[in-house]
């Protein structure tokens, strides 16, 4: 090559980076065209055992879903990734993580196998500015994630991708990083918040895992922060370590109420909200889960 081509060609591939750069974009814009607004899913999501247990809450998530047009893909906020930073999950074809133990066999064997969405994962972290947003090829889908979804979409035809929790950040910075996620909504993406609003995994009646009751301060939670949640009192559950002993015992460390937090964000002043799955189990846990739109 002569040194006035190559020179001539070297000048030229900022212009082609930042073309290649717009085609990408505008390649996931088409992906993701303006559709009907998409409601938003909190889901208590409880025992693994869910996965493949039939009970009262696996056929309220099955019943959610009849109310929900069929999603371009999801995007899901699981308690069970936490990382240093935010990063959402890139990979085409995203694994099945099984991230417990002392589970039956017929457990571990559950594979979920829905494609992943690069485009989509790039649309969220162009979406985010107040963060820097990572892509992940290494995650997957965790039980927080699976283990509701494949009630929803048990075809598993639907894309999914996980976006973590940044372990560092306030509940105020995991609820402004989540408003910034709204348009999403509006281009068919189903966002899922996957936890347990009332989560004490070490004051469990291990002797009574299948009972539906809650202890006194389980319920007190509980239905304190259904009372906030239908008045939109979005800040008081943000200063949820304001609240009291209840929320103390109800709260012992934020990983299974942080995806509320993200749920409650996305809501518009025009959405209904609906509750479901209402219920204690094992005394310290709460299925209490919700659809906003």
């Amino acid at each position: 090559m002569k040194r006035k081509t190559f020179l001539k060609t070297l000048a030229l591939l900022p212009l082609t980076a930042a073309a290649m750069k717009l085609k990408e974009l505008n390649k996931i814009s088409e992906t993701f065209s303006n559709t009907t607004k998409m409601p938003v899913l909190f889901l208590g999501h409880g025992s693994p055992m869910n996965a493949i247990e039939e009970n009262e809450f696996v056929q309220g998530f099955r019943n959610i879903a009849k109310d929900i047009p069929k999603p371009n893909a999801i995007l899901c906020i699981s308690a069970h990734w936490e990382t240093k930073g935010t990063l959402v999950t890139a990979m085409e074809n995203p694994r099945t993580i099984h991230d417990f133990g002392g589970f039956p066999k017929e457990l571990f064997e559950v594979q979920y196998p829905a494609a992943g969405s690069p485009d989509l994962a790039k649309e969220t972290q162009s979406l985010i500015s107040t963060a820097e947003v990572g892509l992940d090829d290494k995650w997957g889908l965790d039980h927080g994630a699976w283990s509701v979804i494949k009630h929803l979409y048990p075809e598993a035809d639907v894309p999914v991708i996980q976006m973590s929790l940044d372990y560092r950040q306030s509940p105020q910075y995991h609820y402004e990083l989540a408003q910034q996620i709204n348009s999403l909504r509006h281009k068919g993406v189903l966002i899922i918040g996957s936890g347990n609003i009332v989560h004490n995994l070490r004051m469990v009646d291990w002797q009574r895992l299948d009972e539906t009751y809650g202890f006194d301060w389980a319920i007190e939670a509980n239905e304190q922060m259904k009372k906030f949640i239908l008045d939109g009192n979005h800040q008081q559950l943000i200063n949820f370590r304001a609240q009291g002993k209840a929320f103390d015992l109800a709260i012992p460390t934020a990983e299974h109420y942080l995806p509320l937090l993200y749920t409650l964000a996305l809501q518009e002043k025009s959405d209904d909200l609906k509750l479901f799955n209402d219920k204690a189990v094992a005394g310290s846990l709460t299925m209490t889960s919700l659809k906003i739109g």
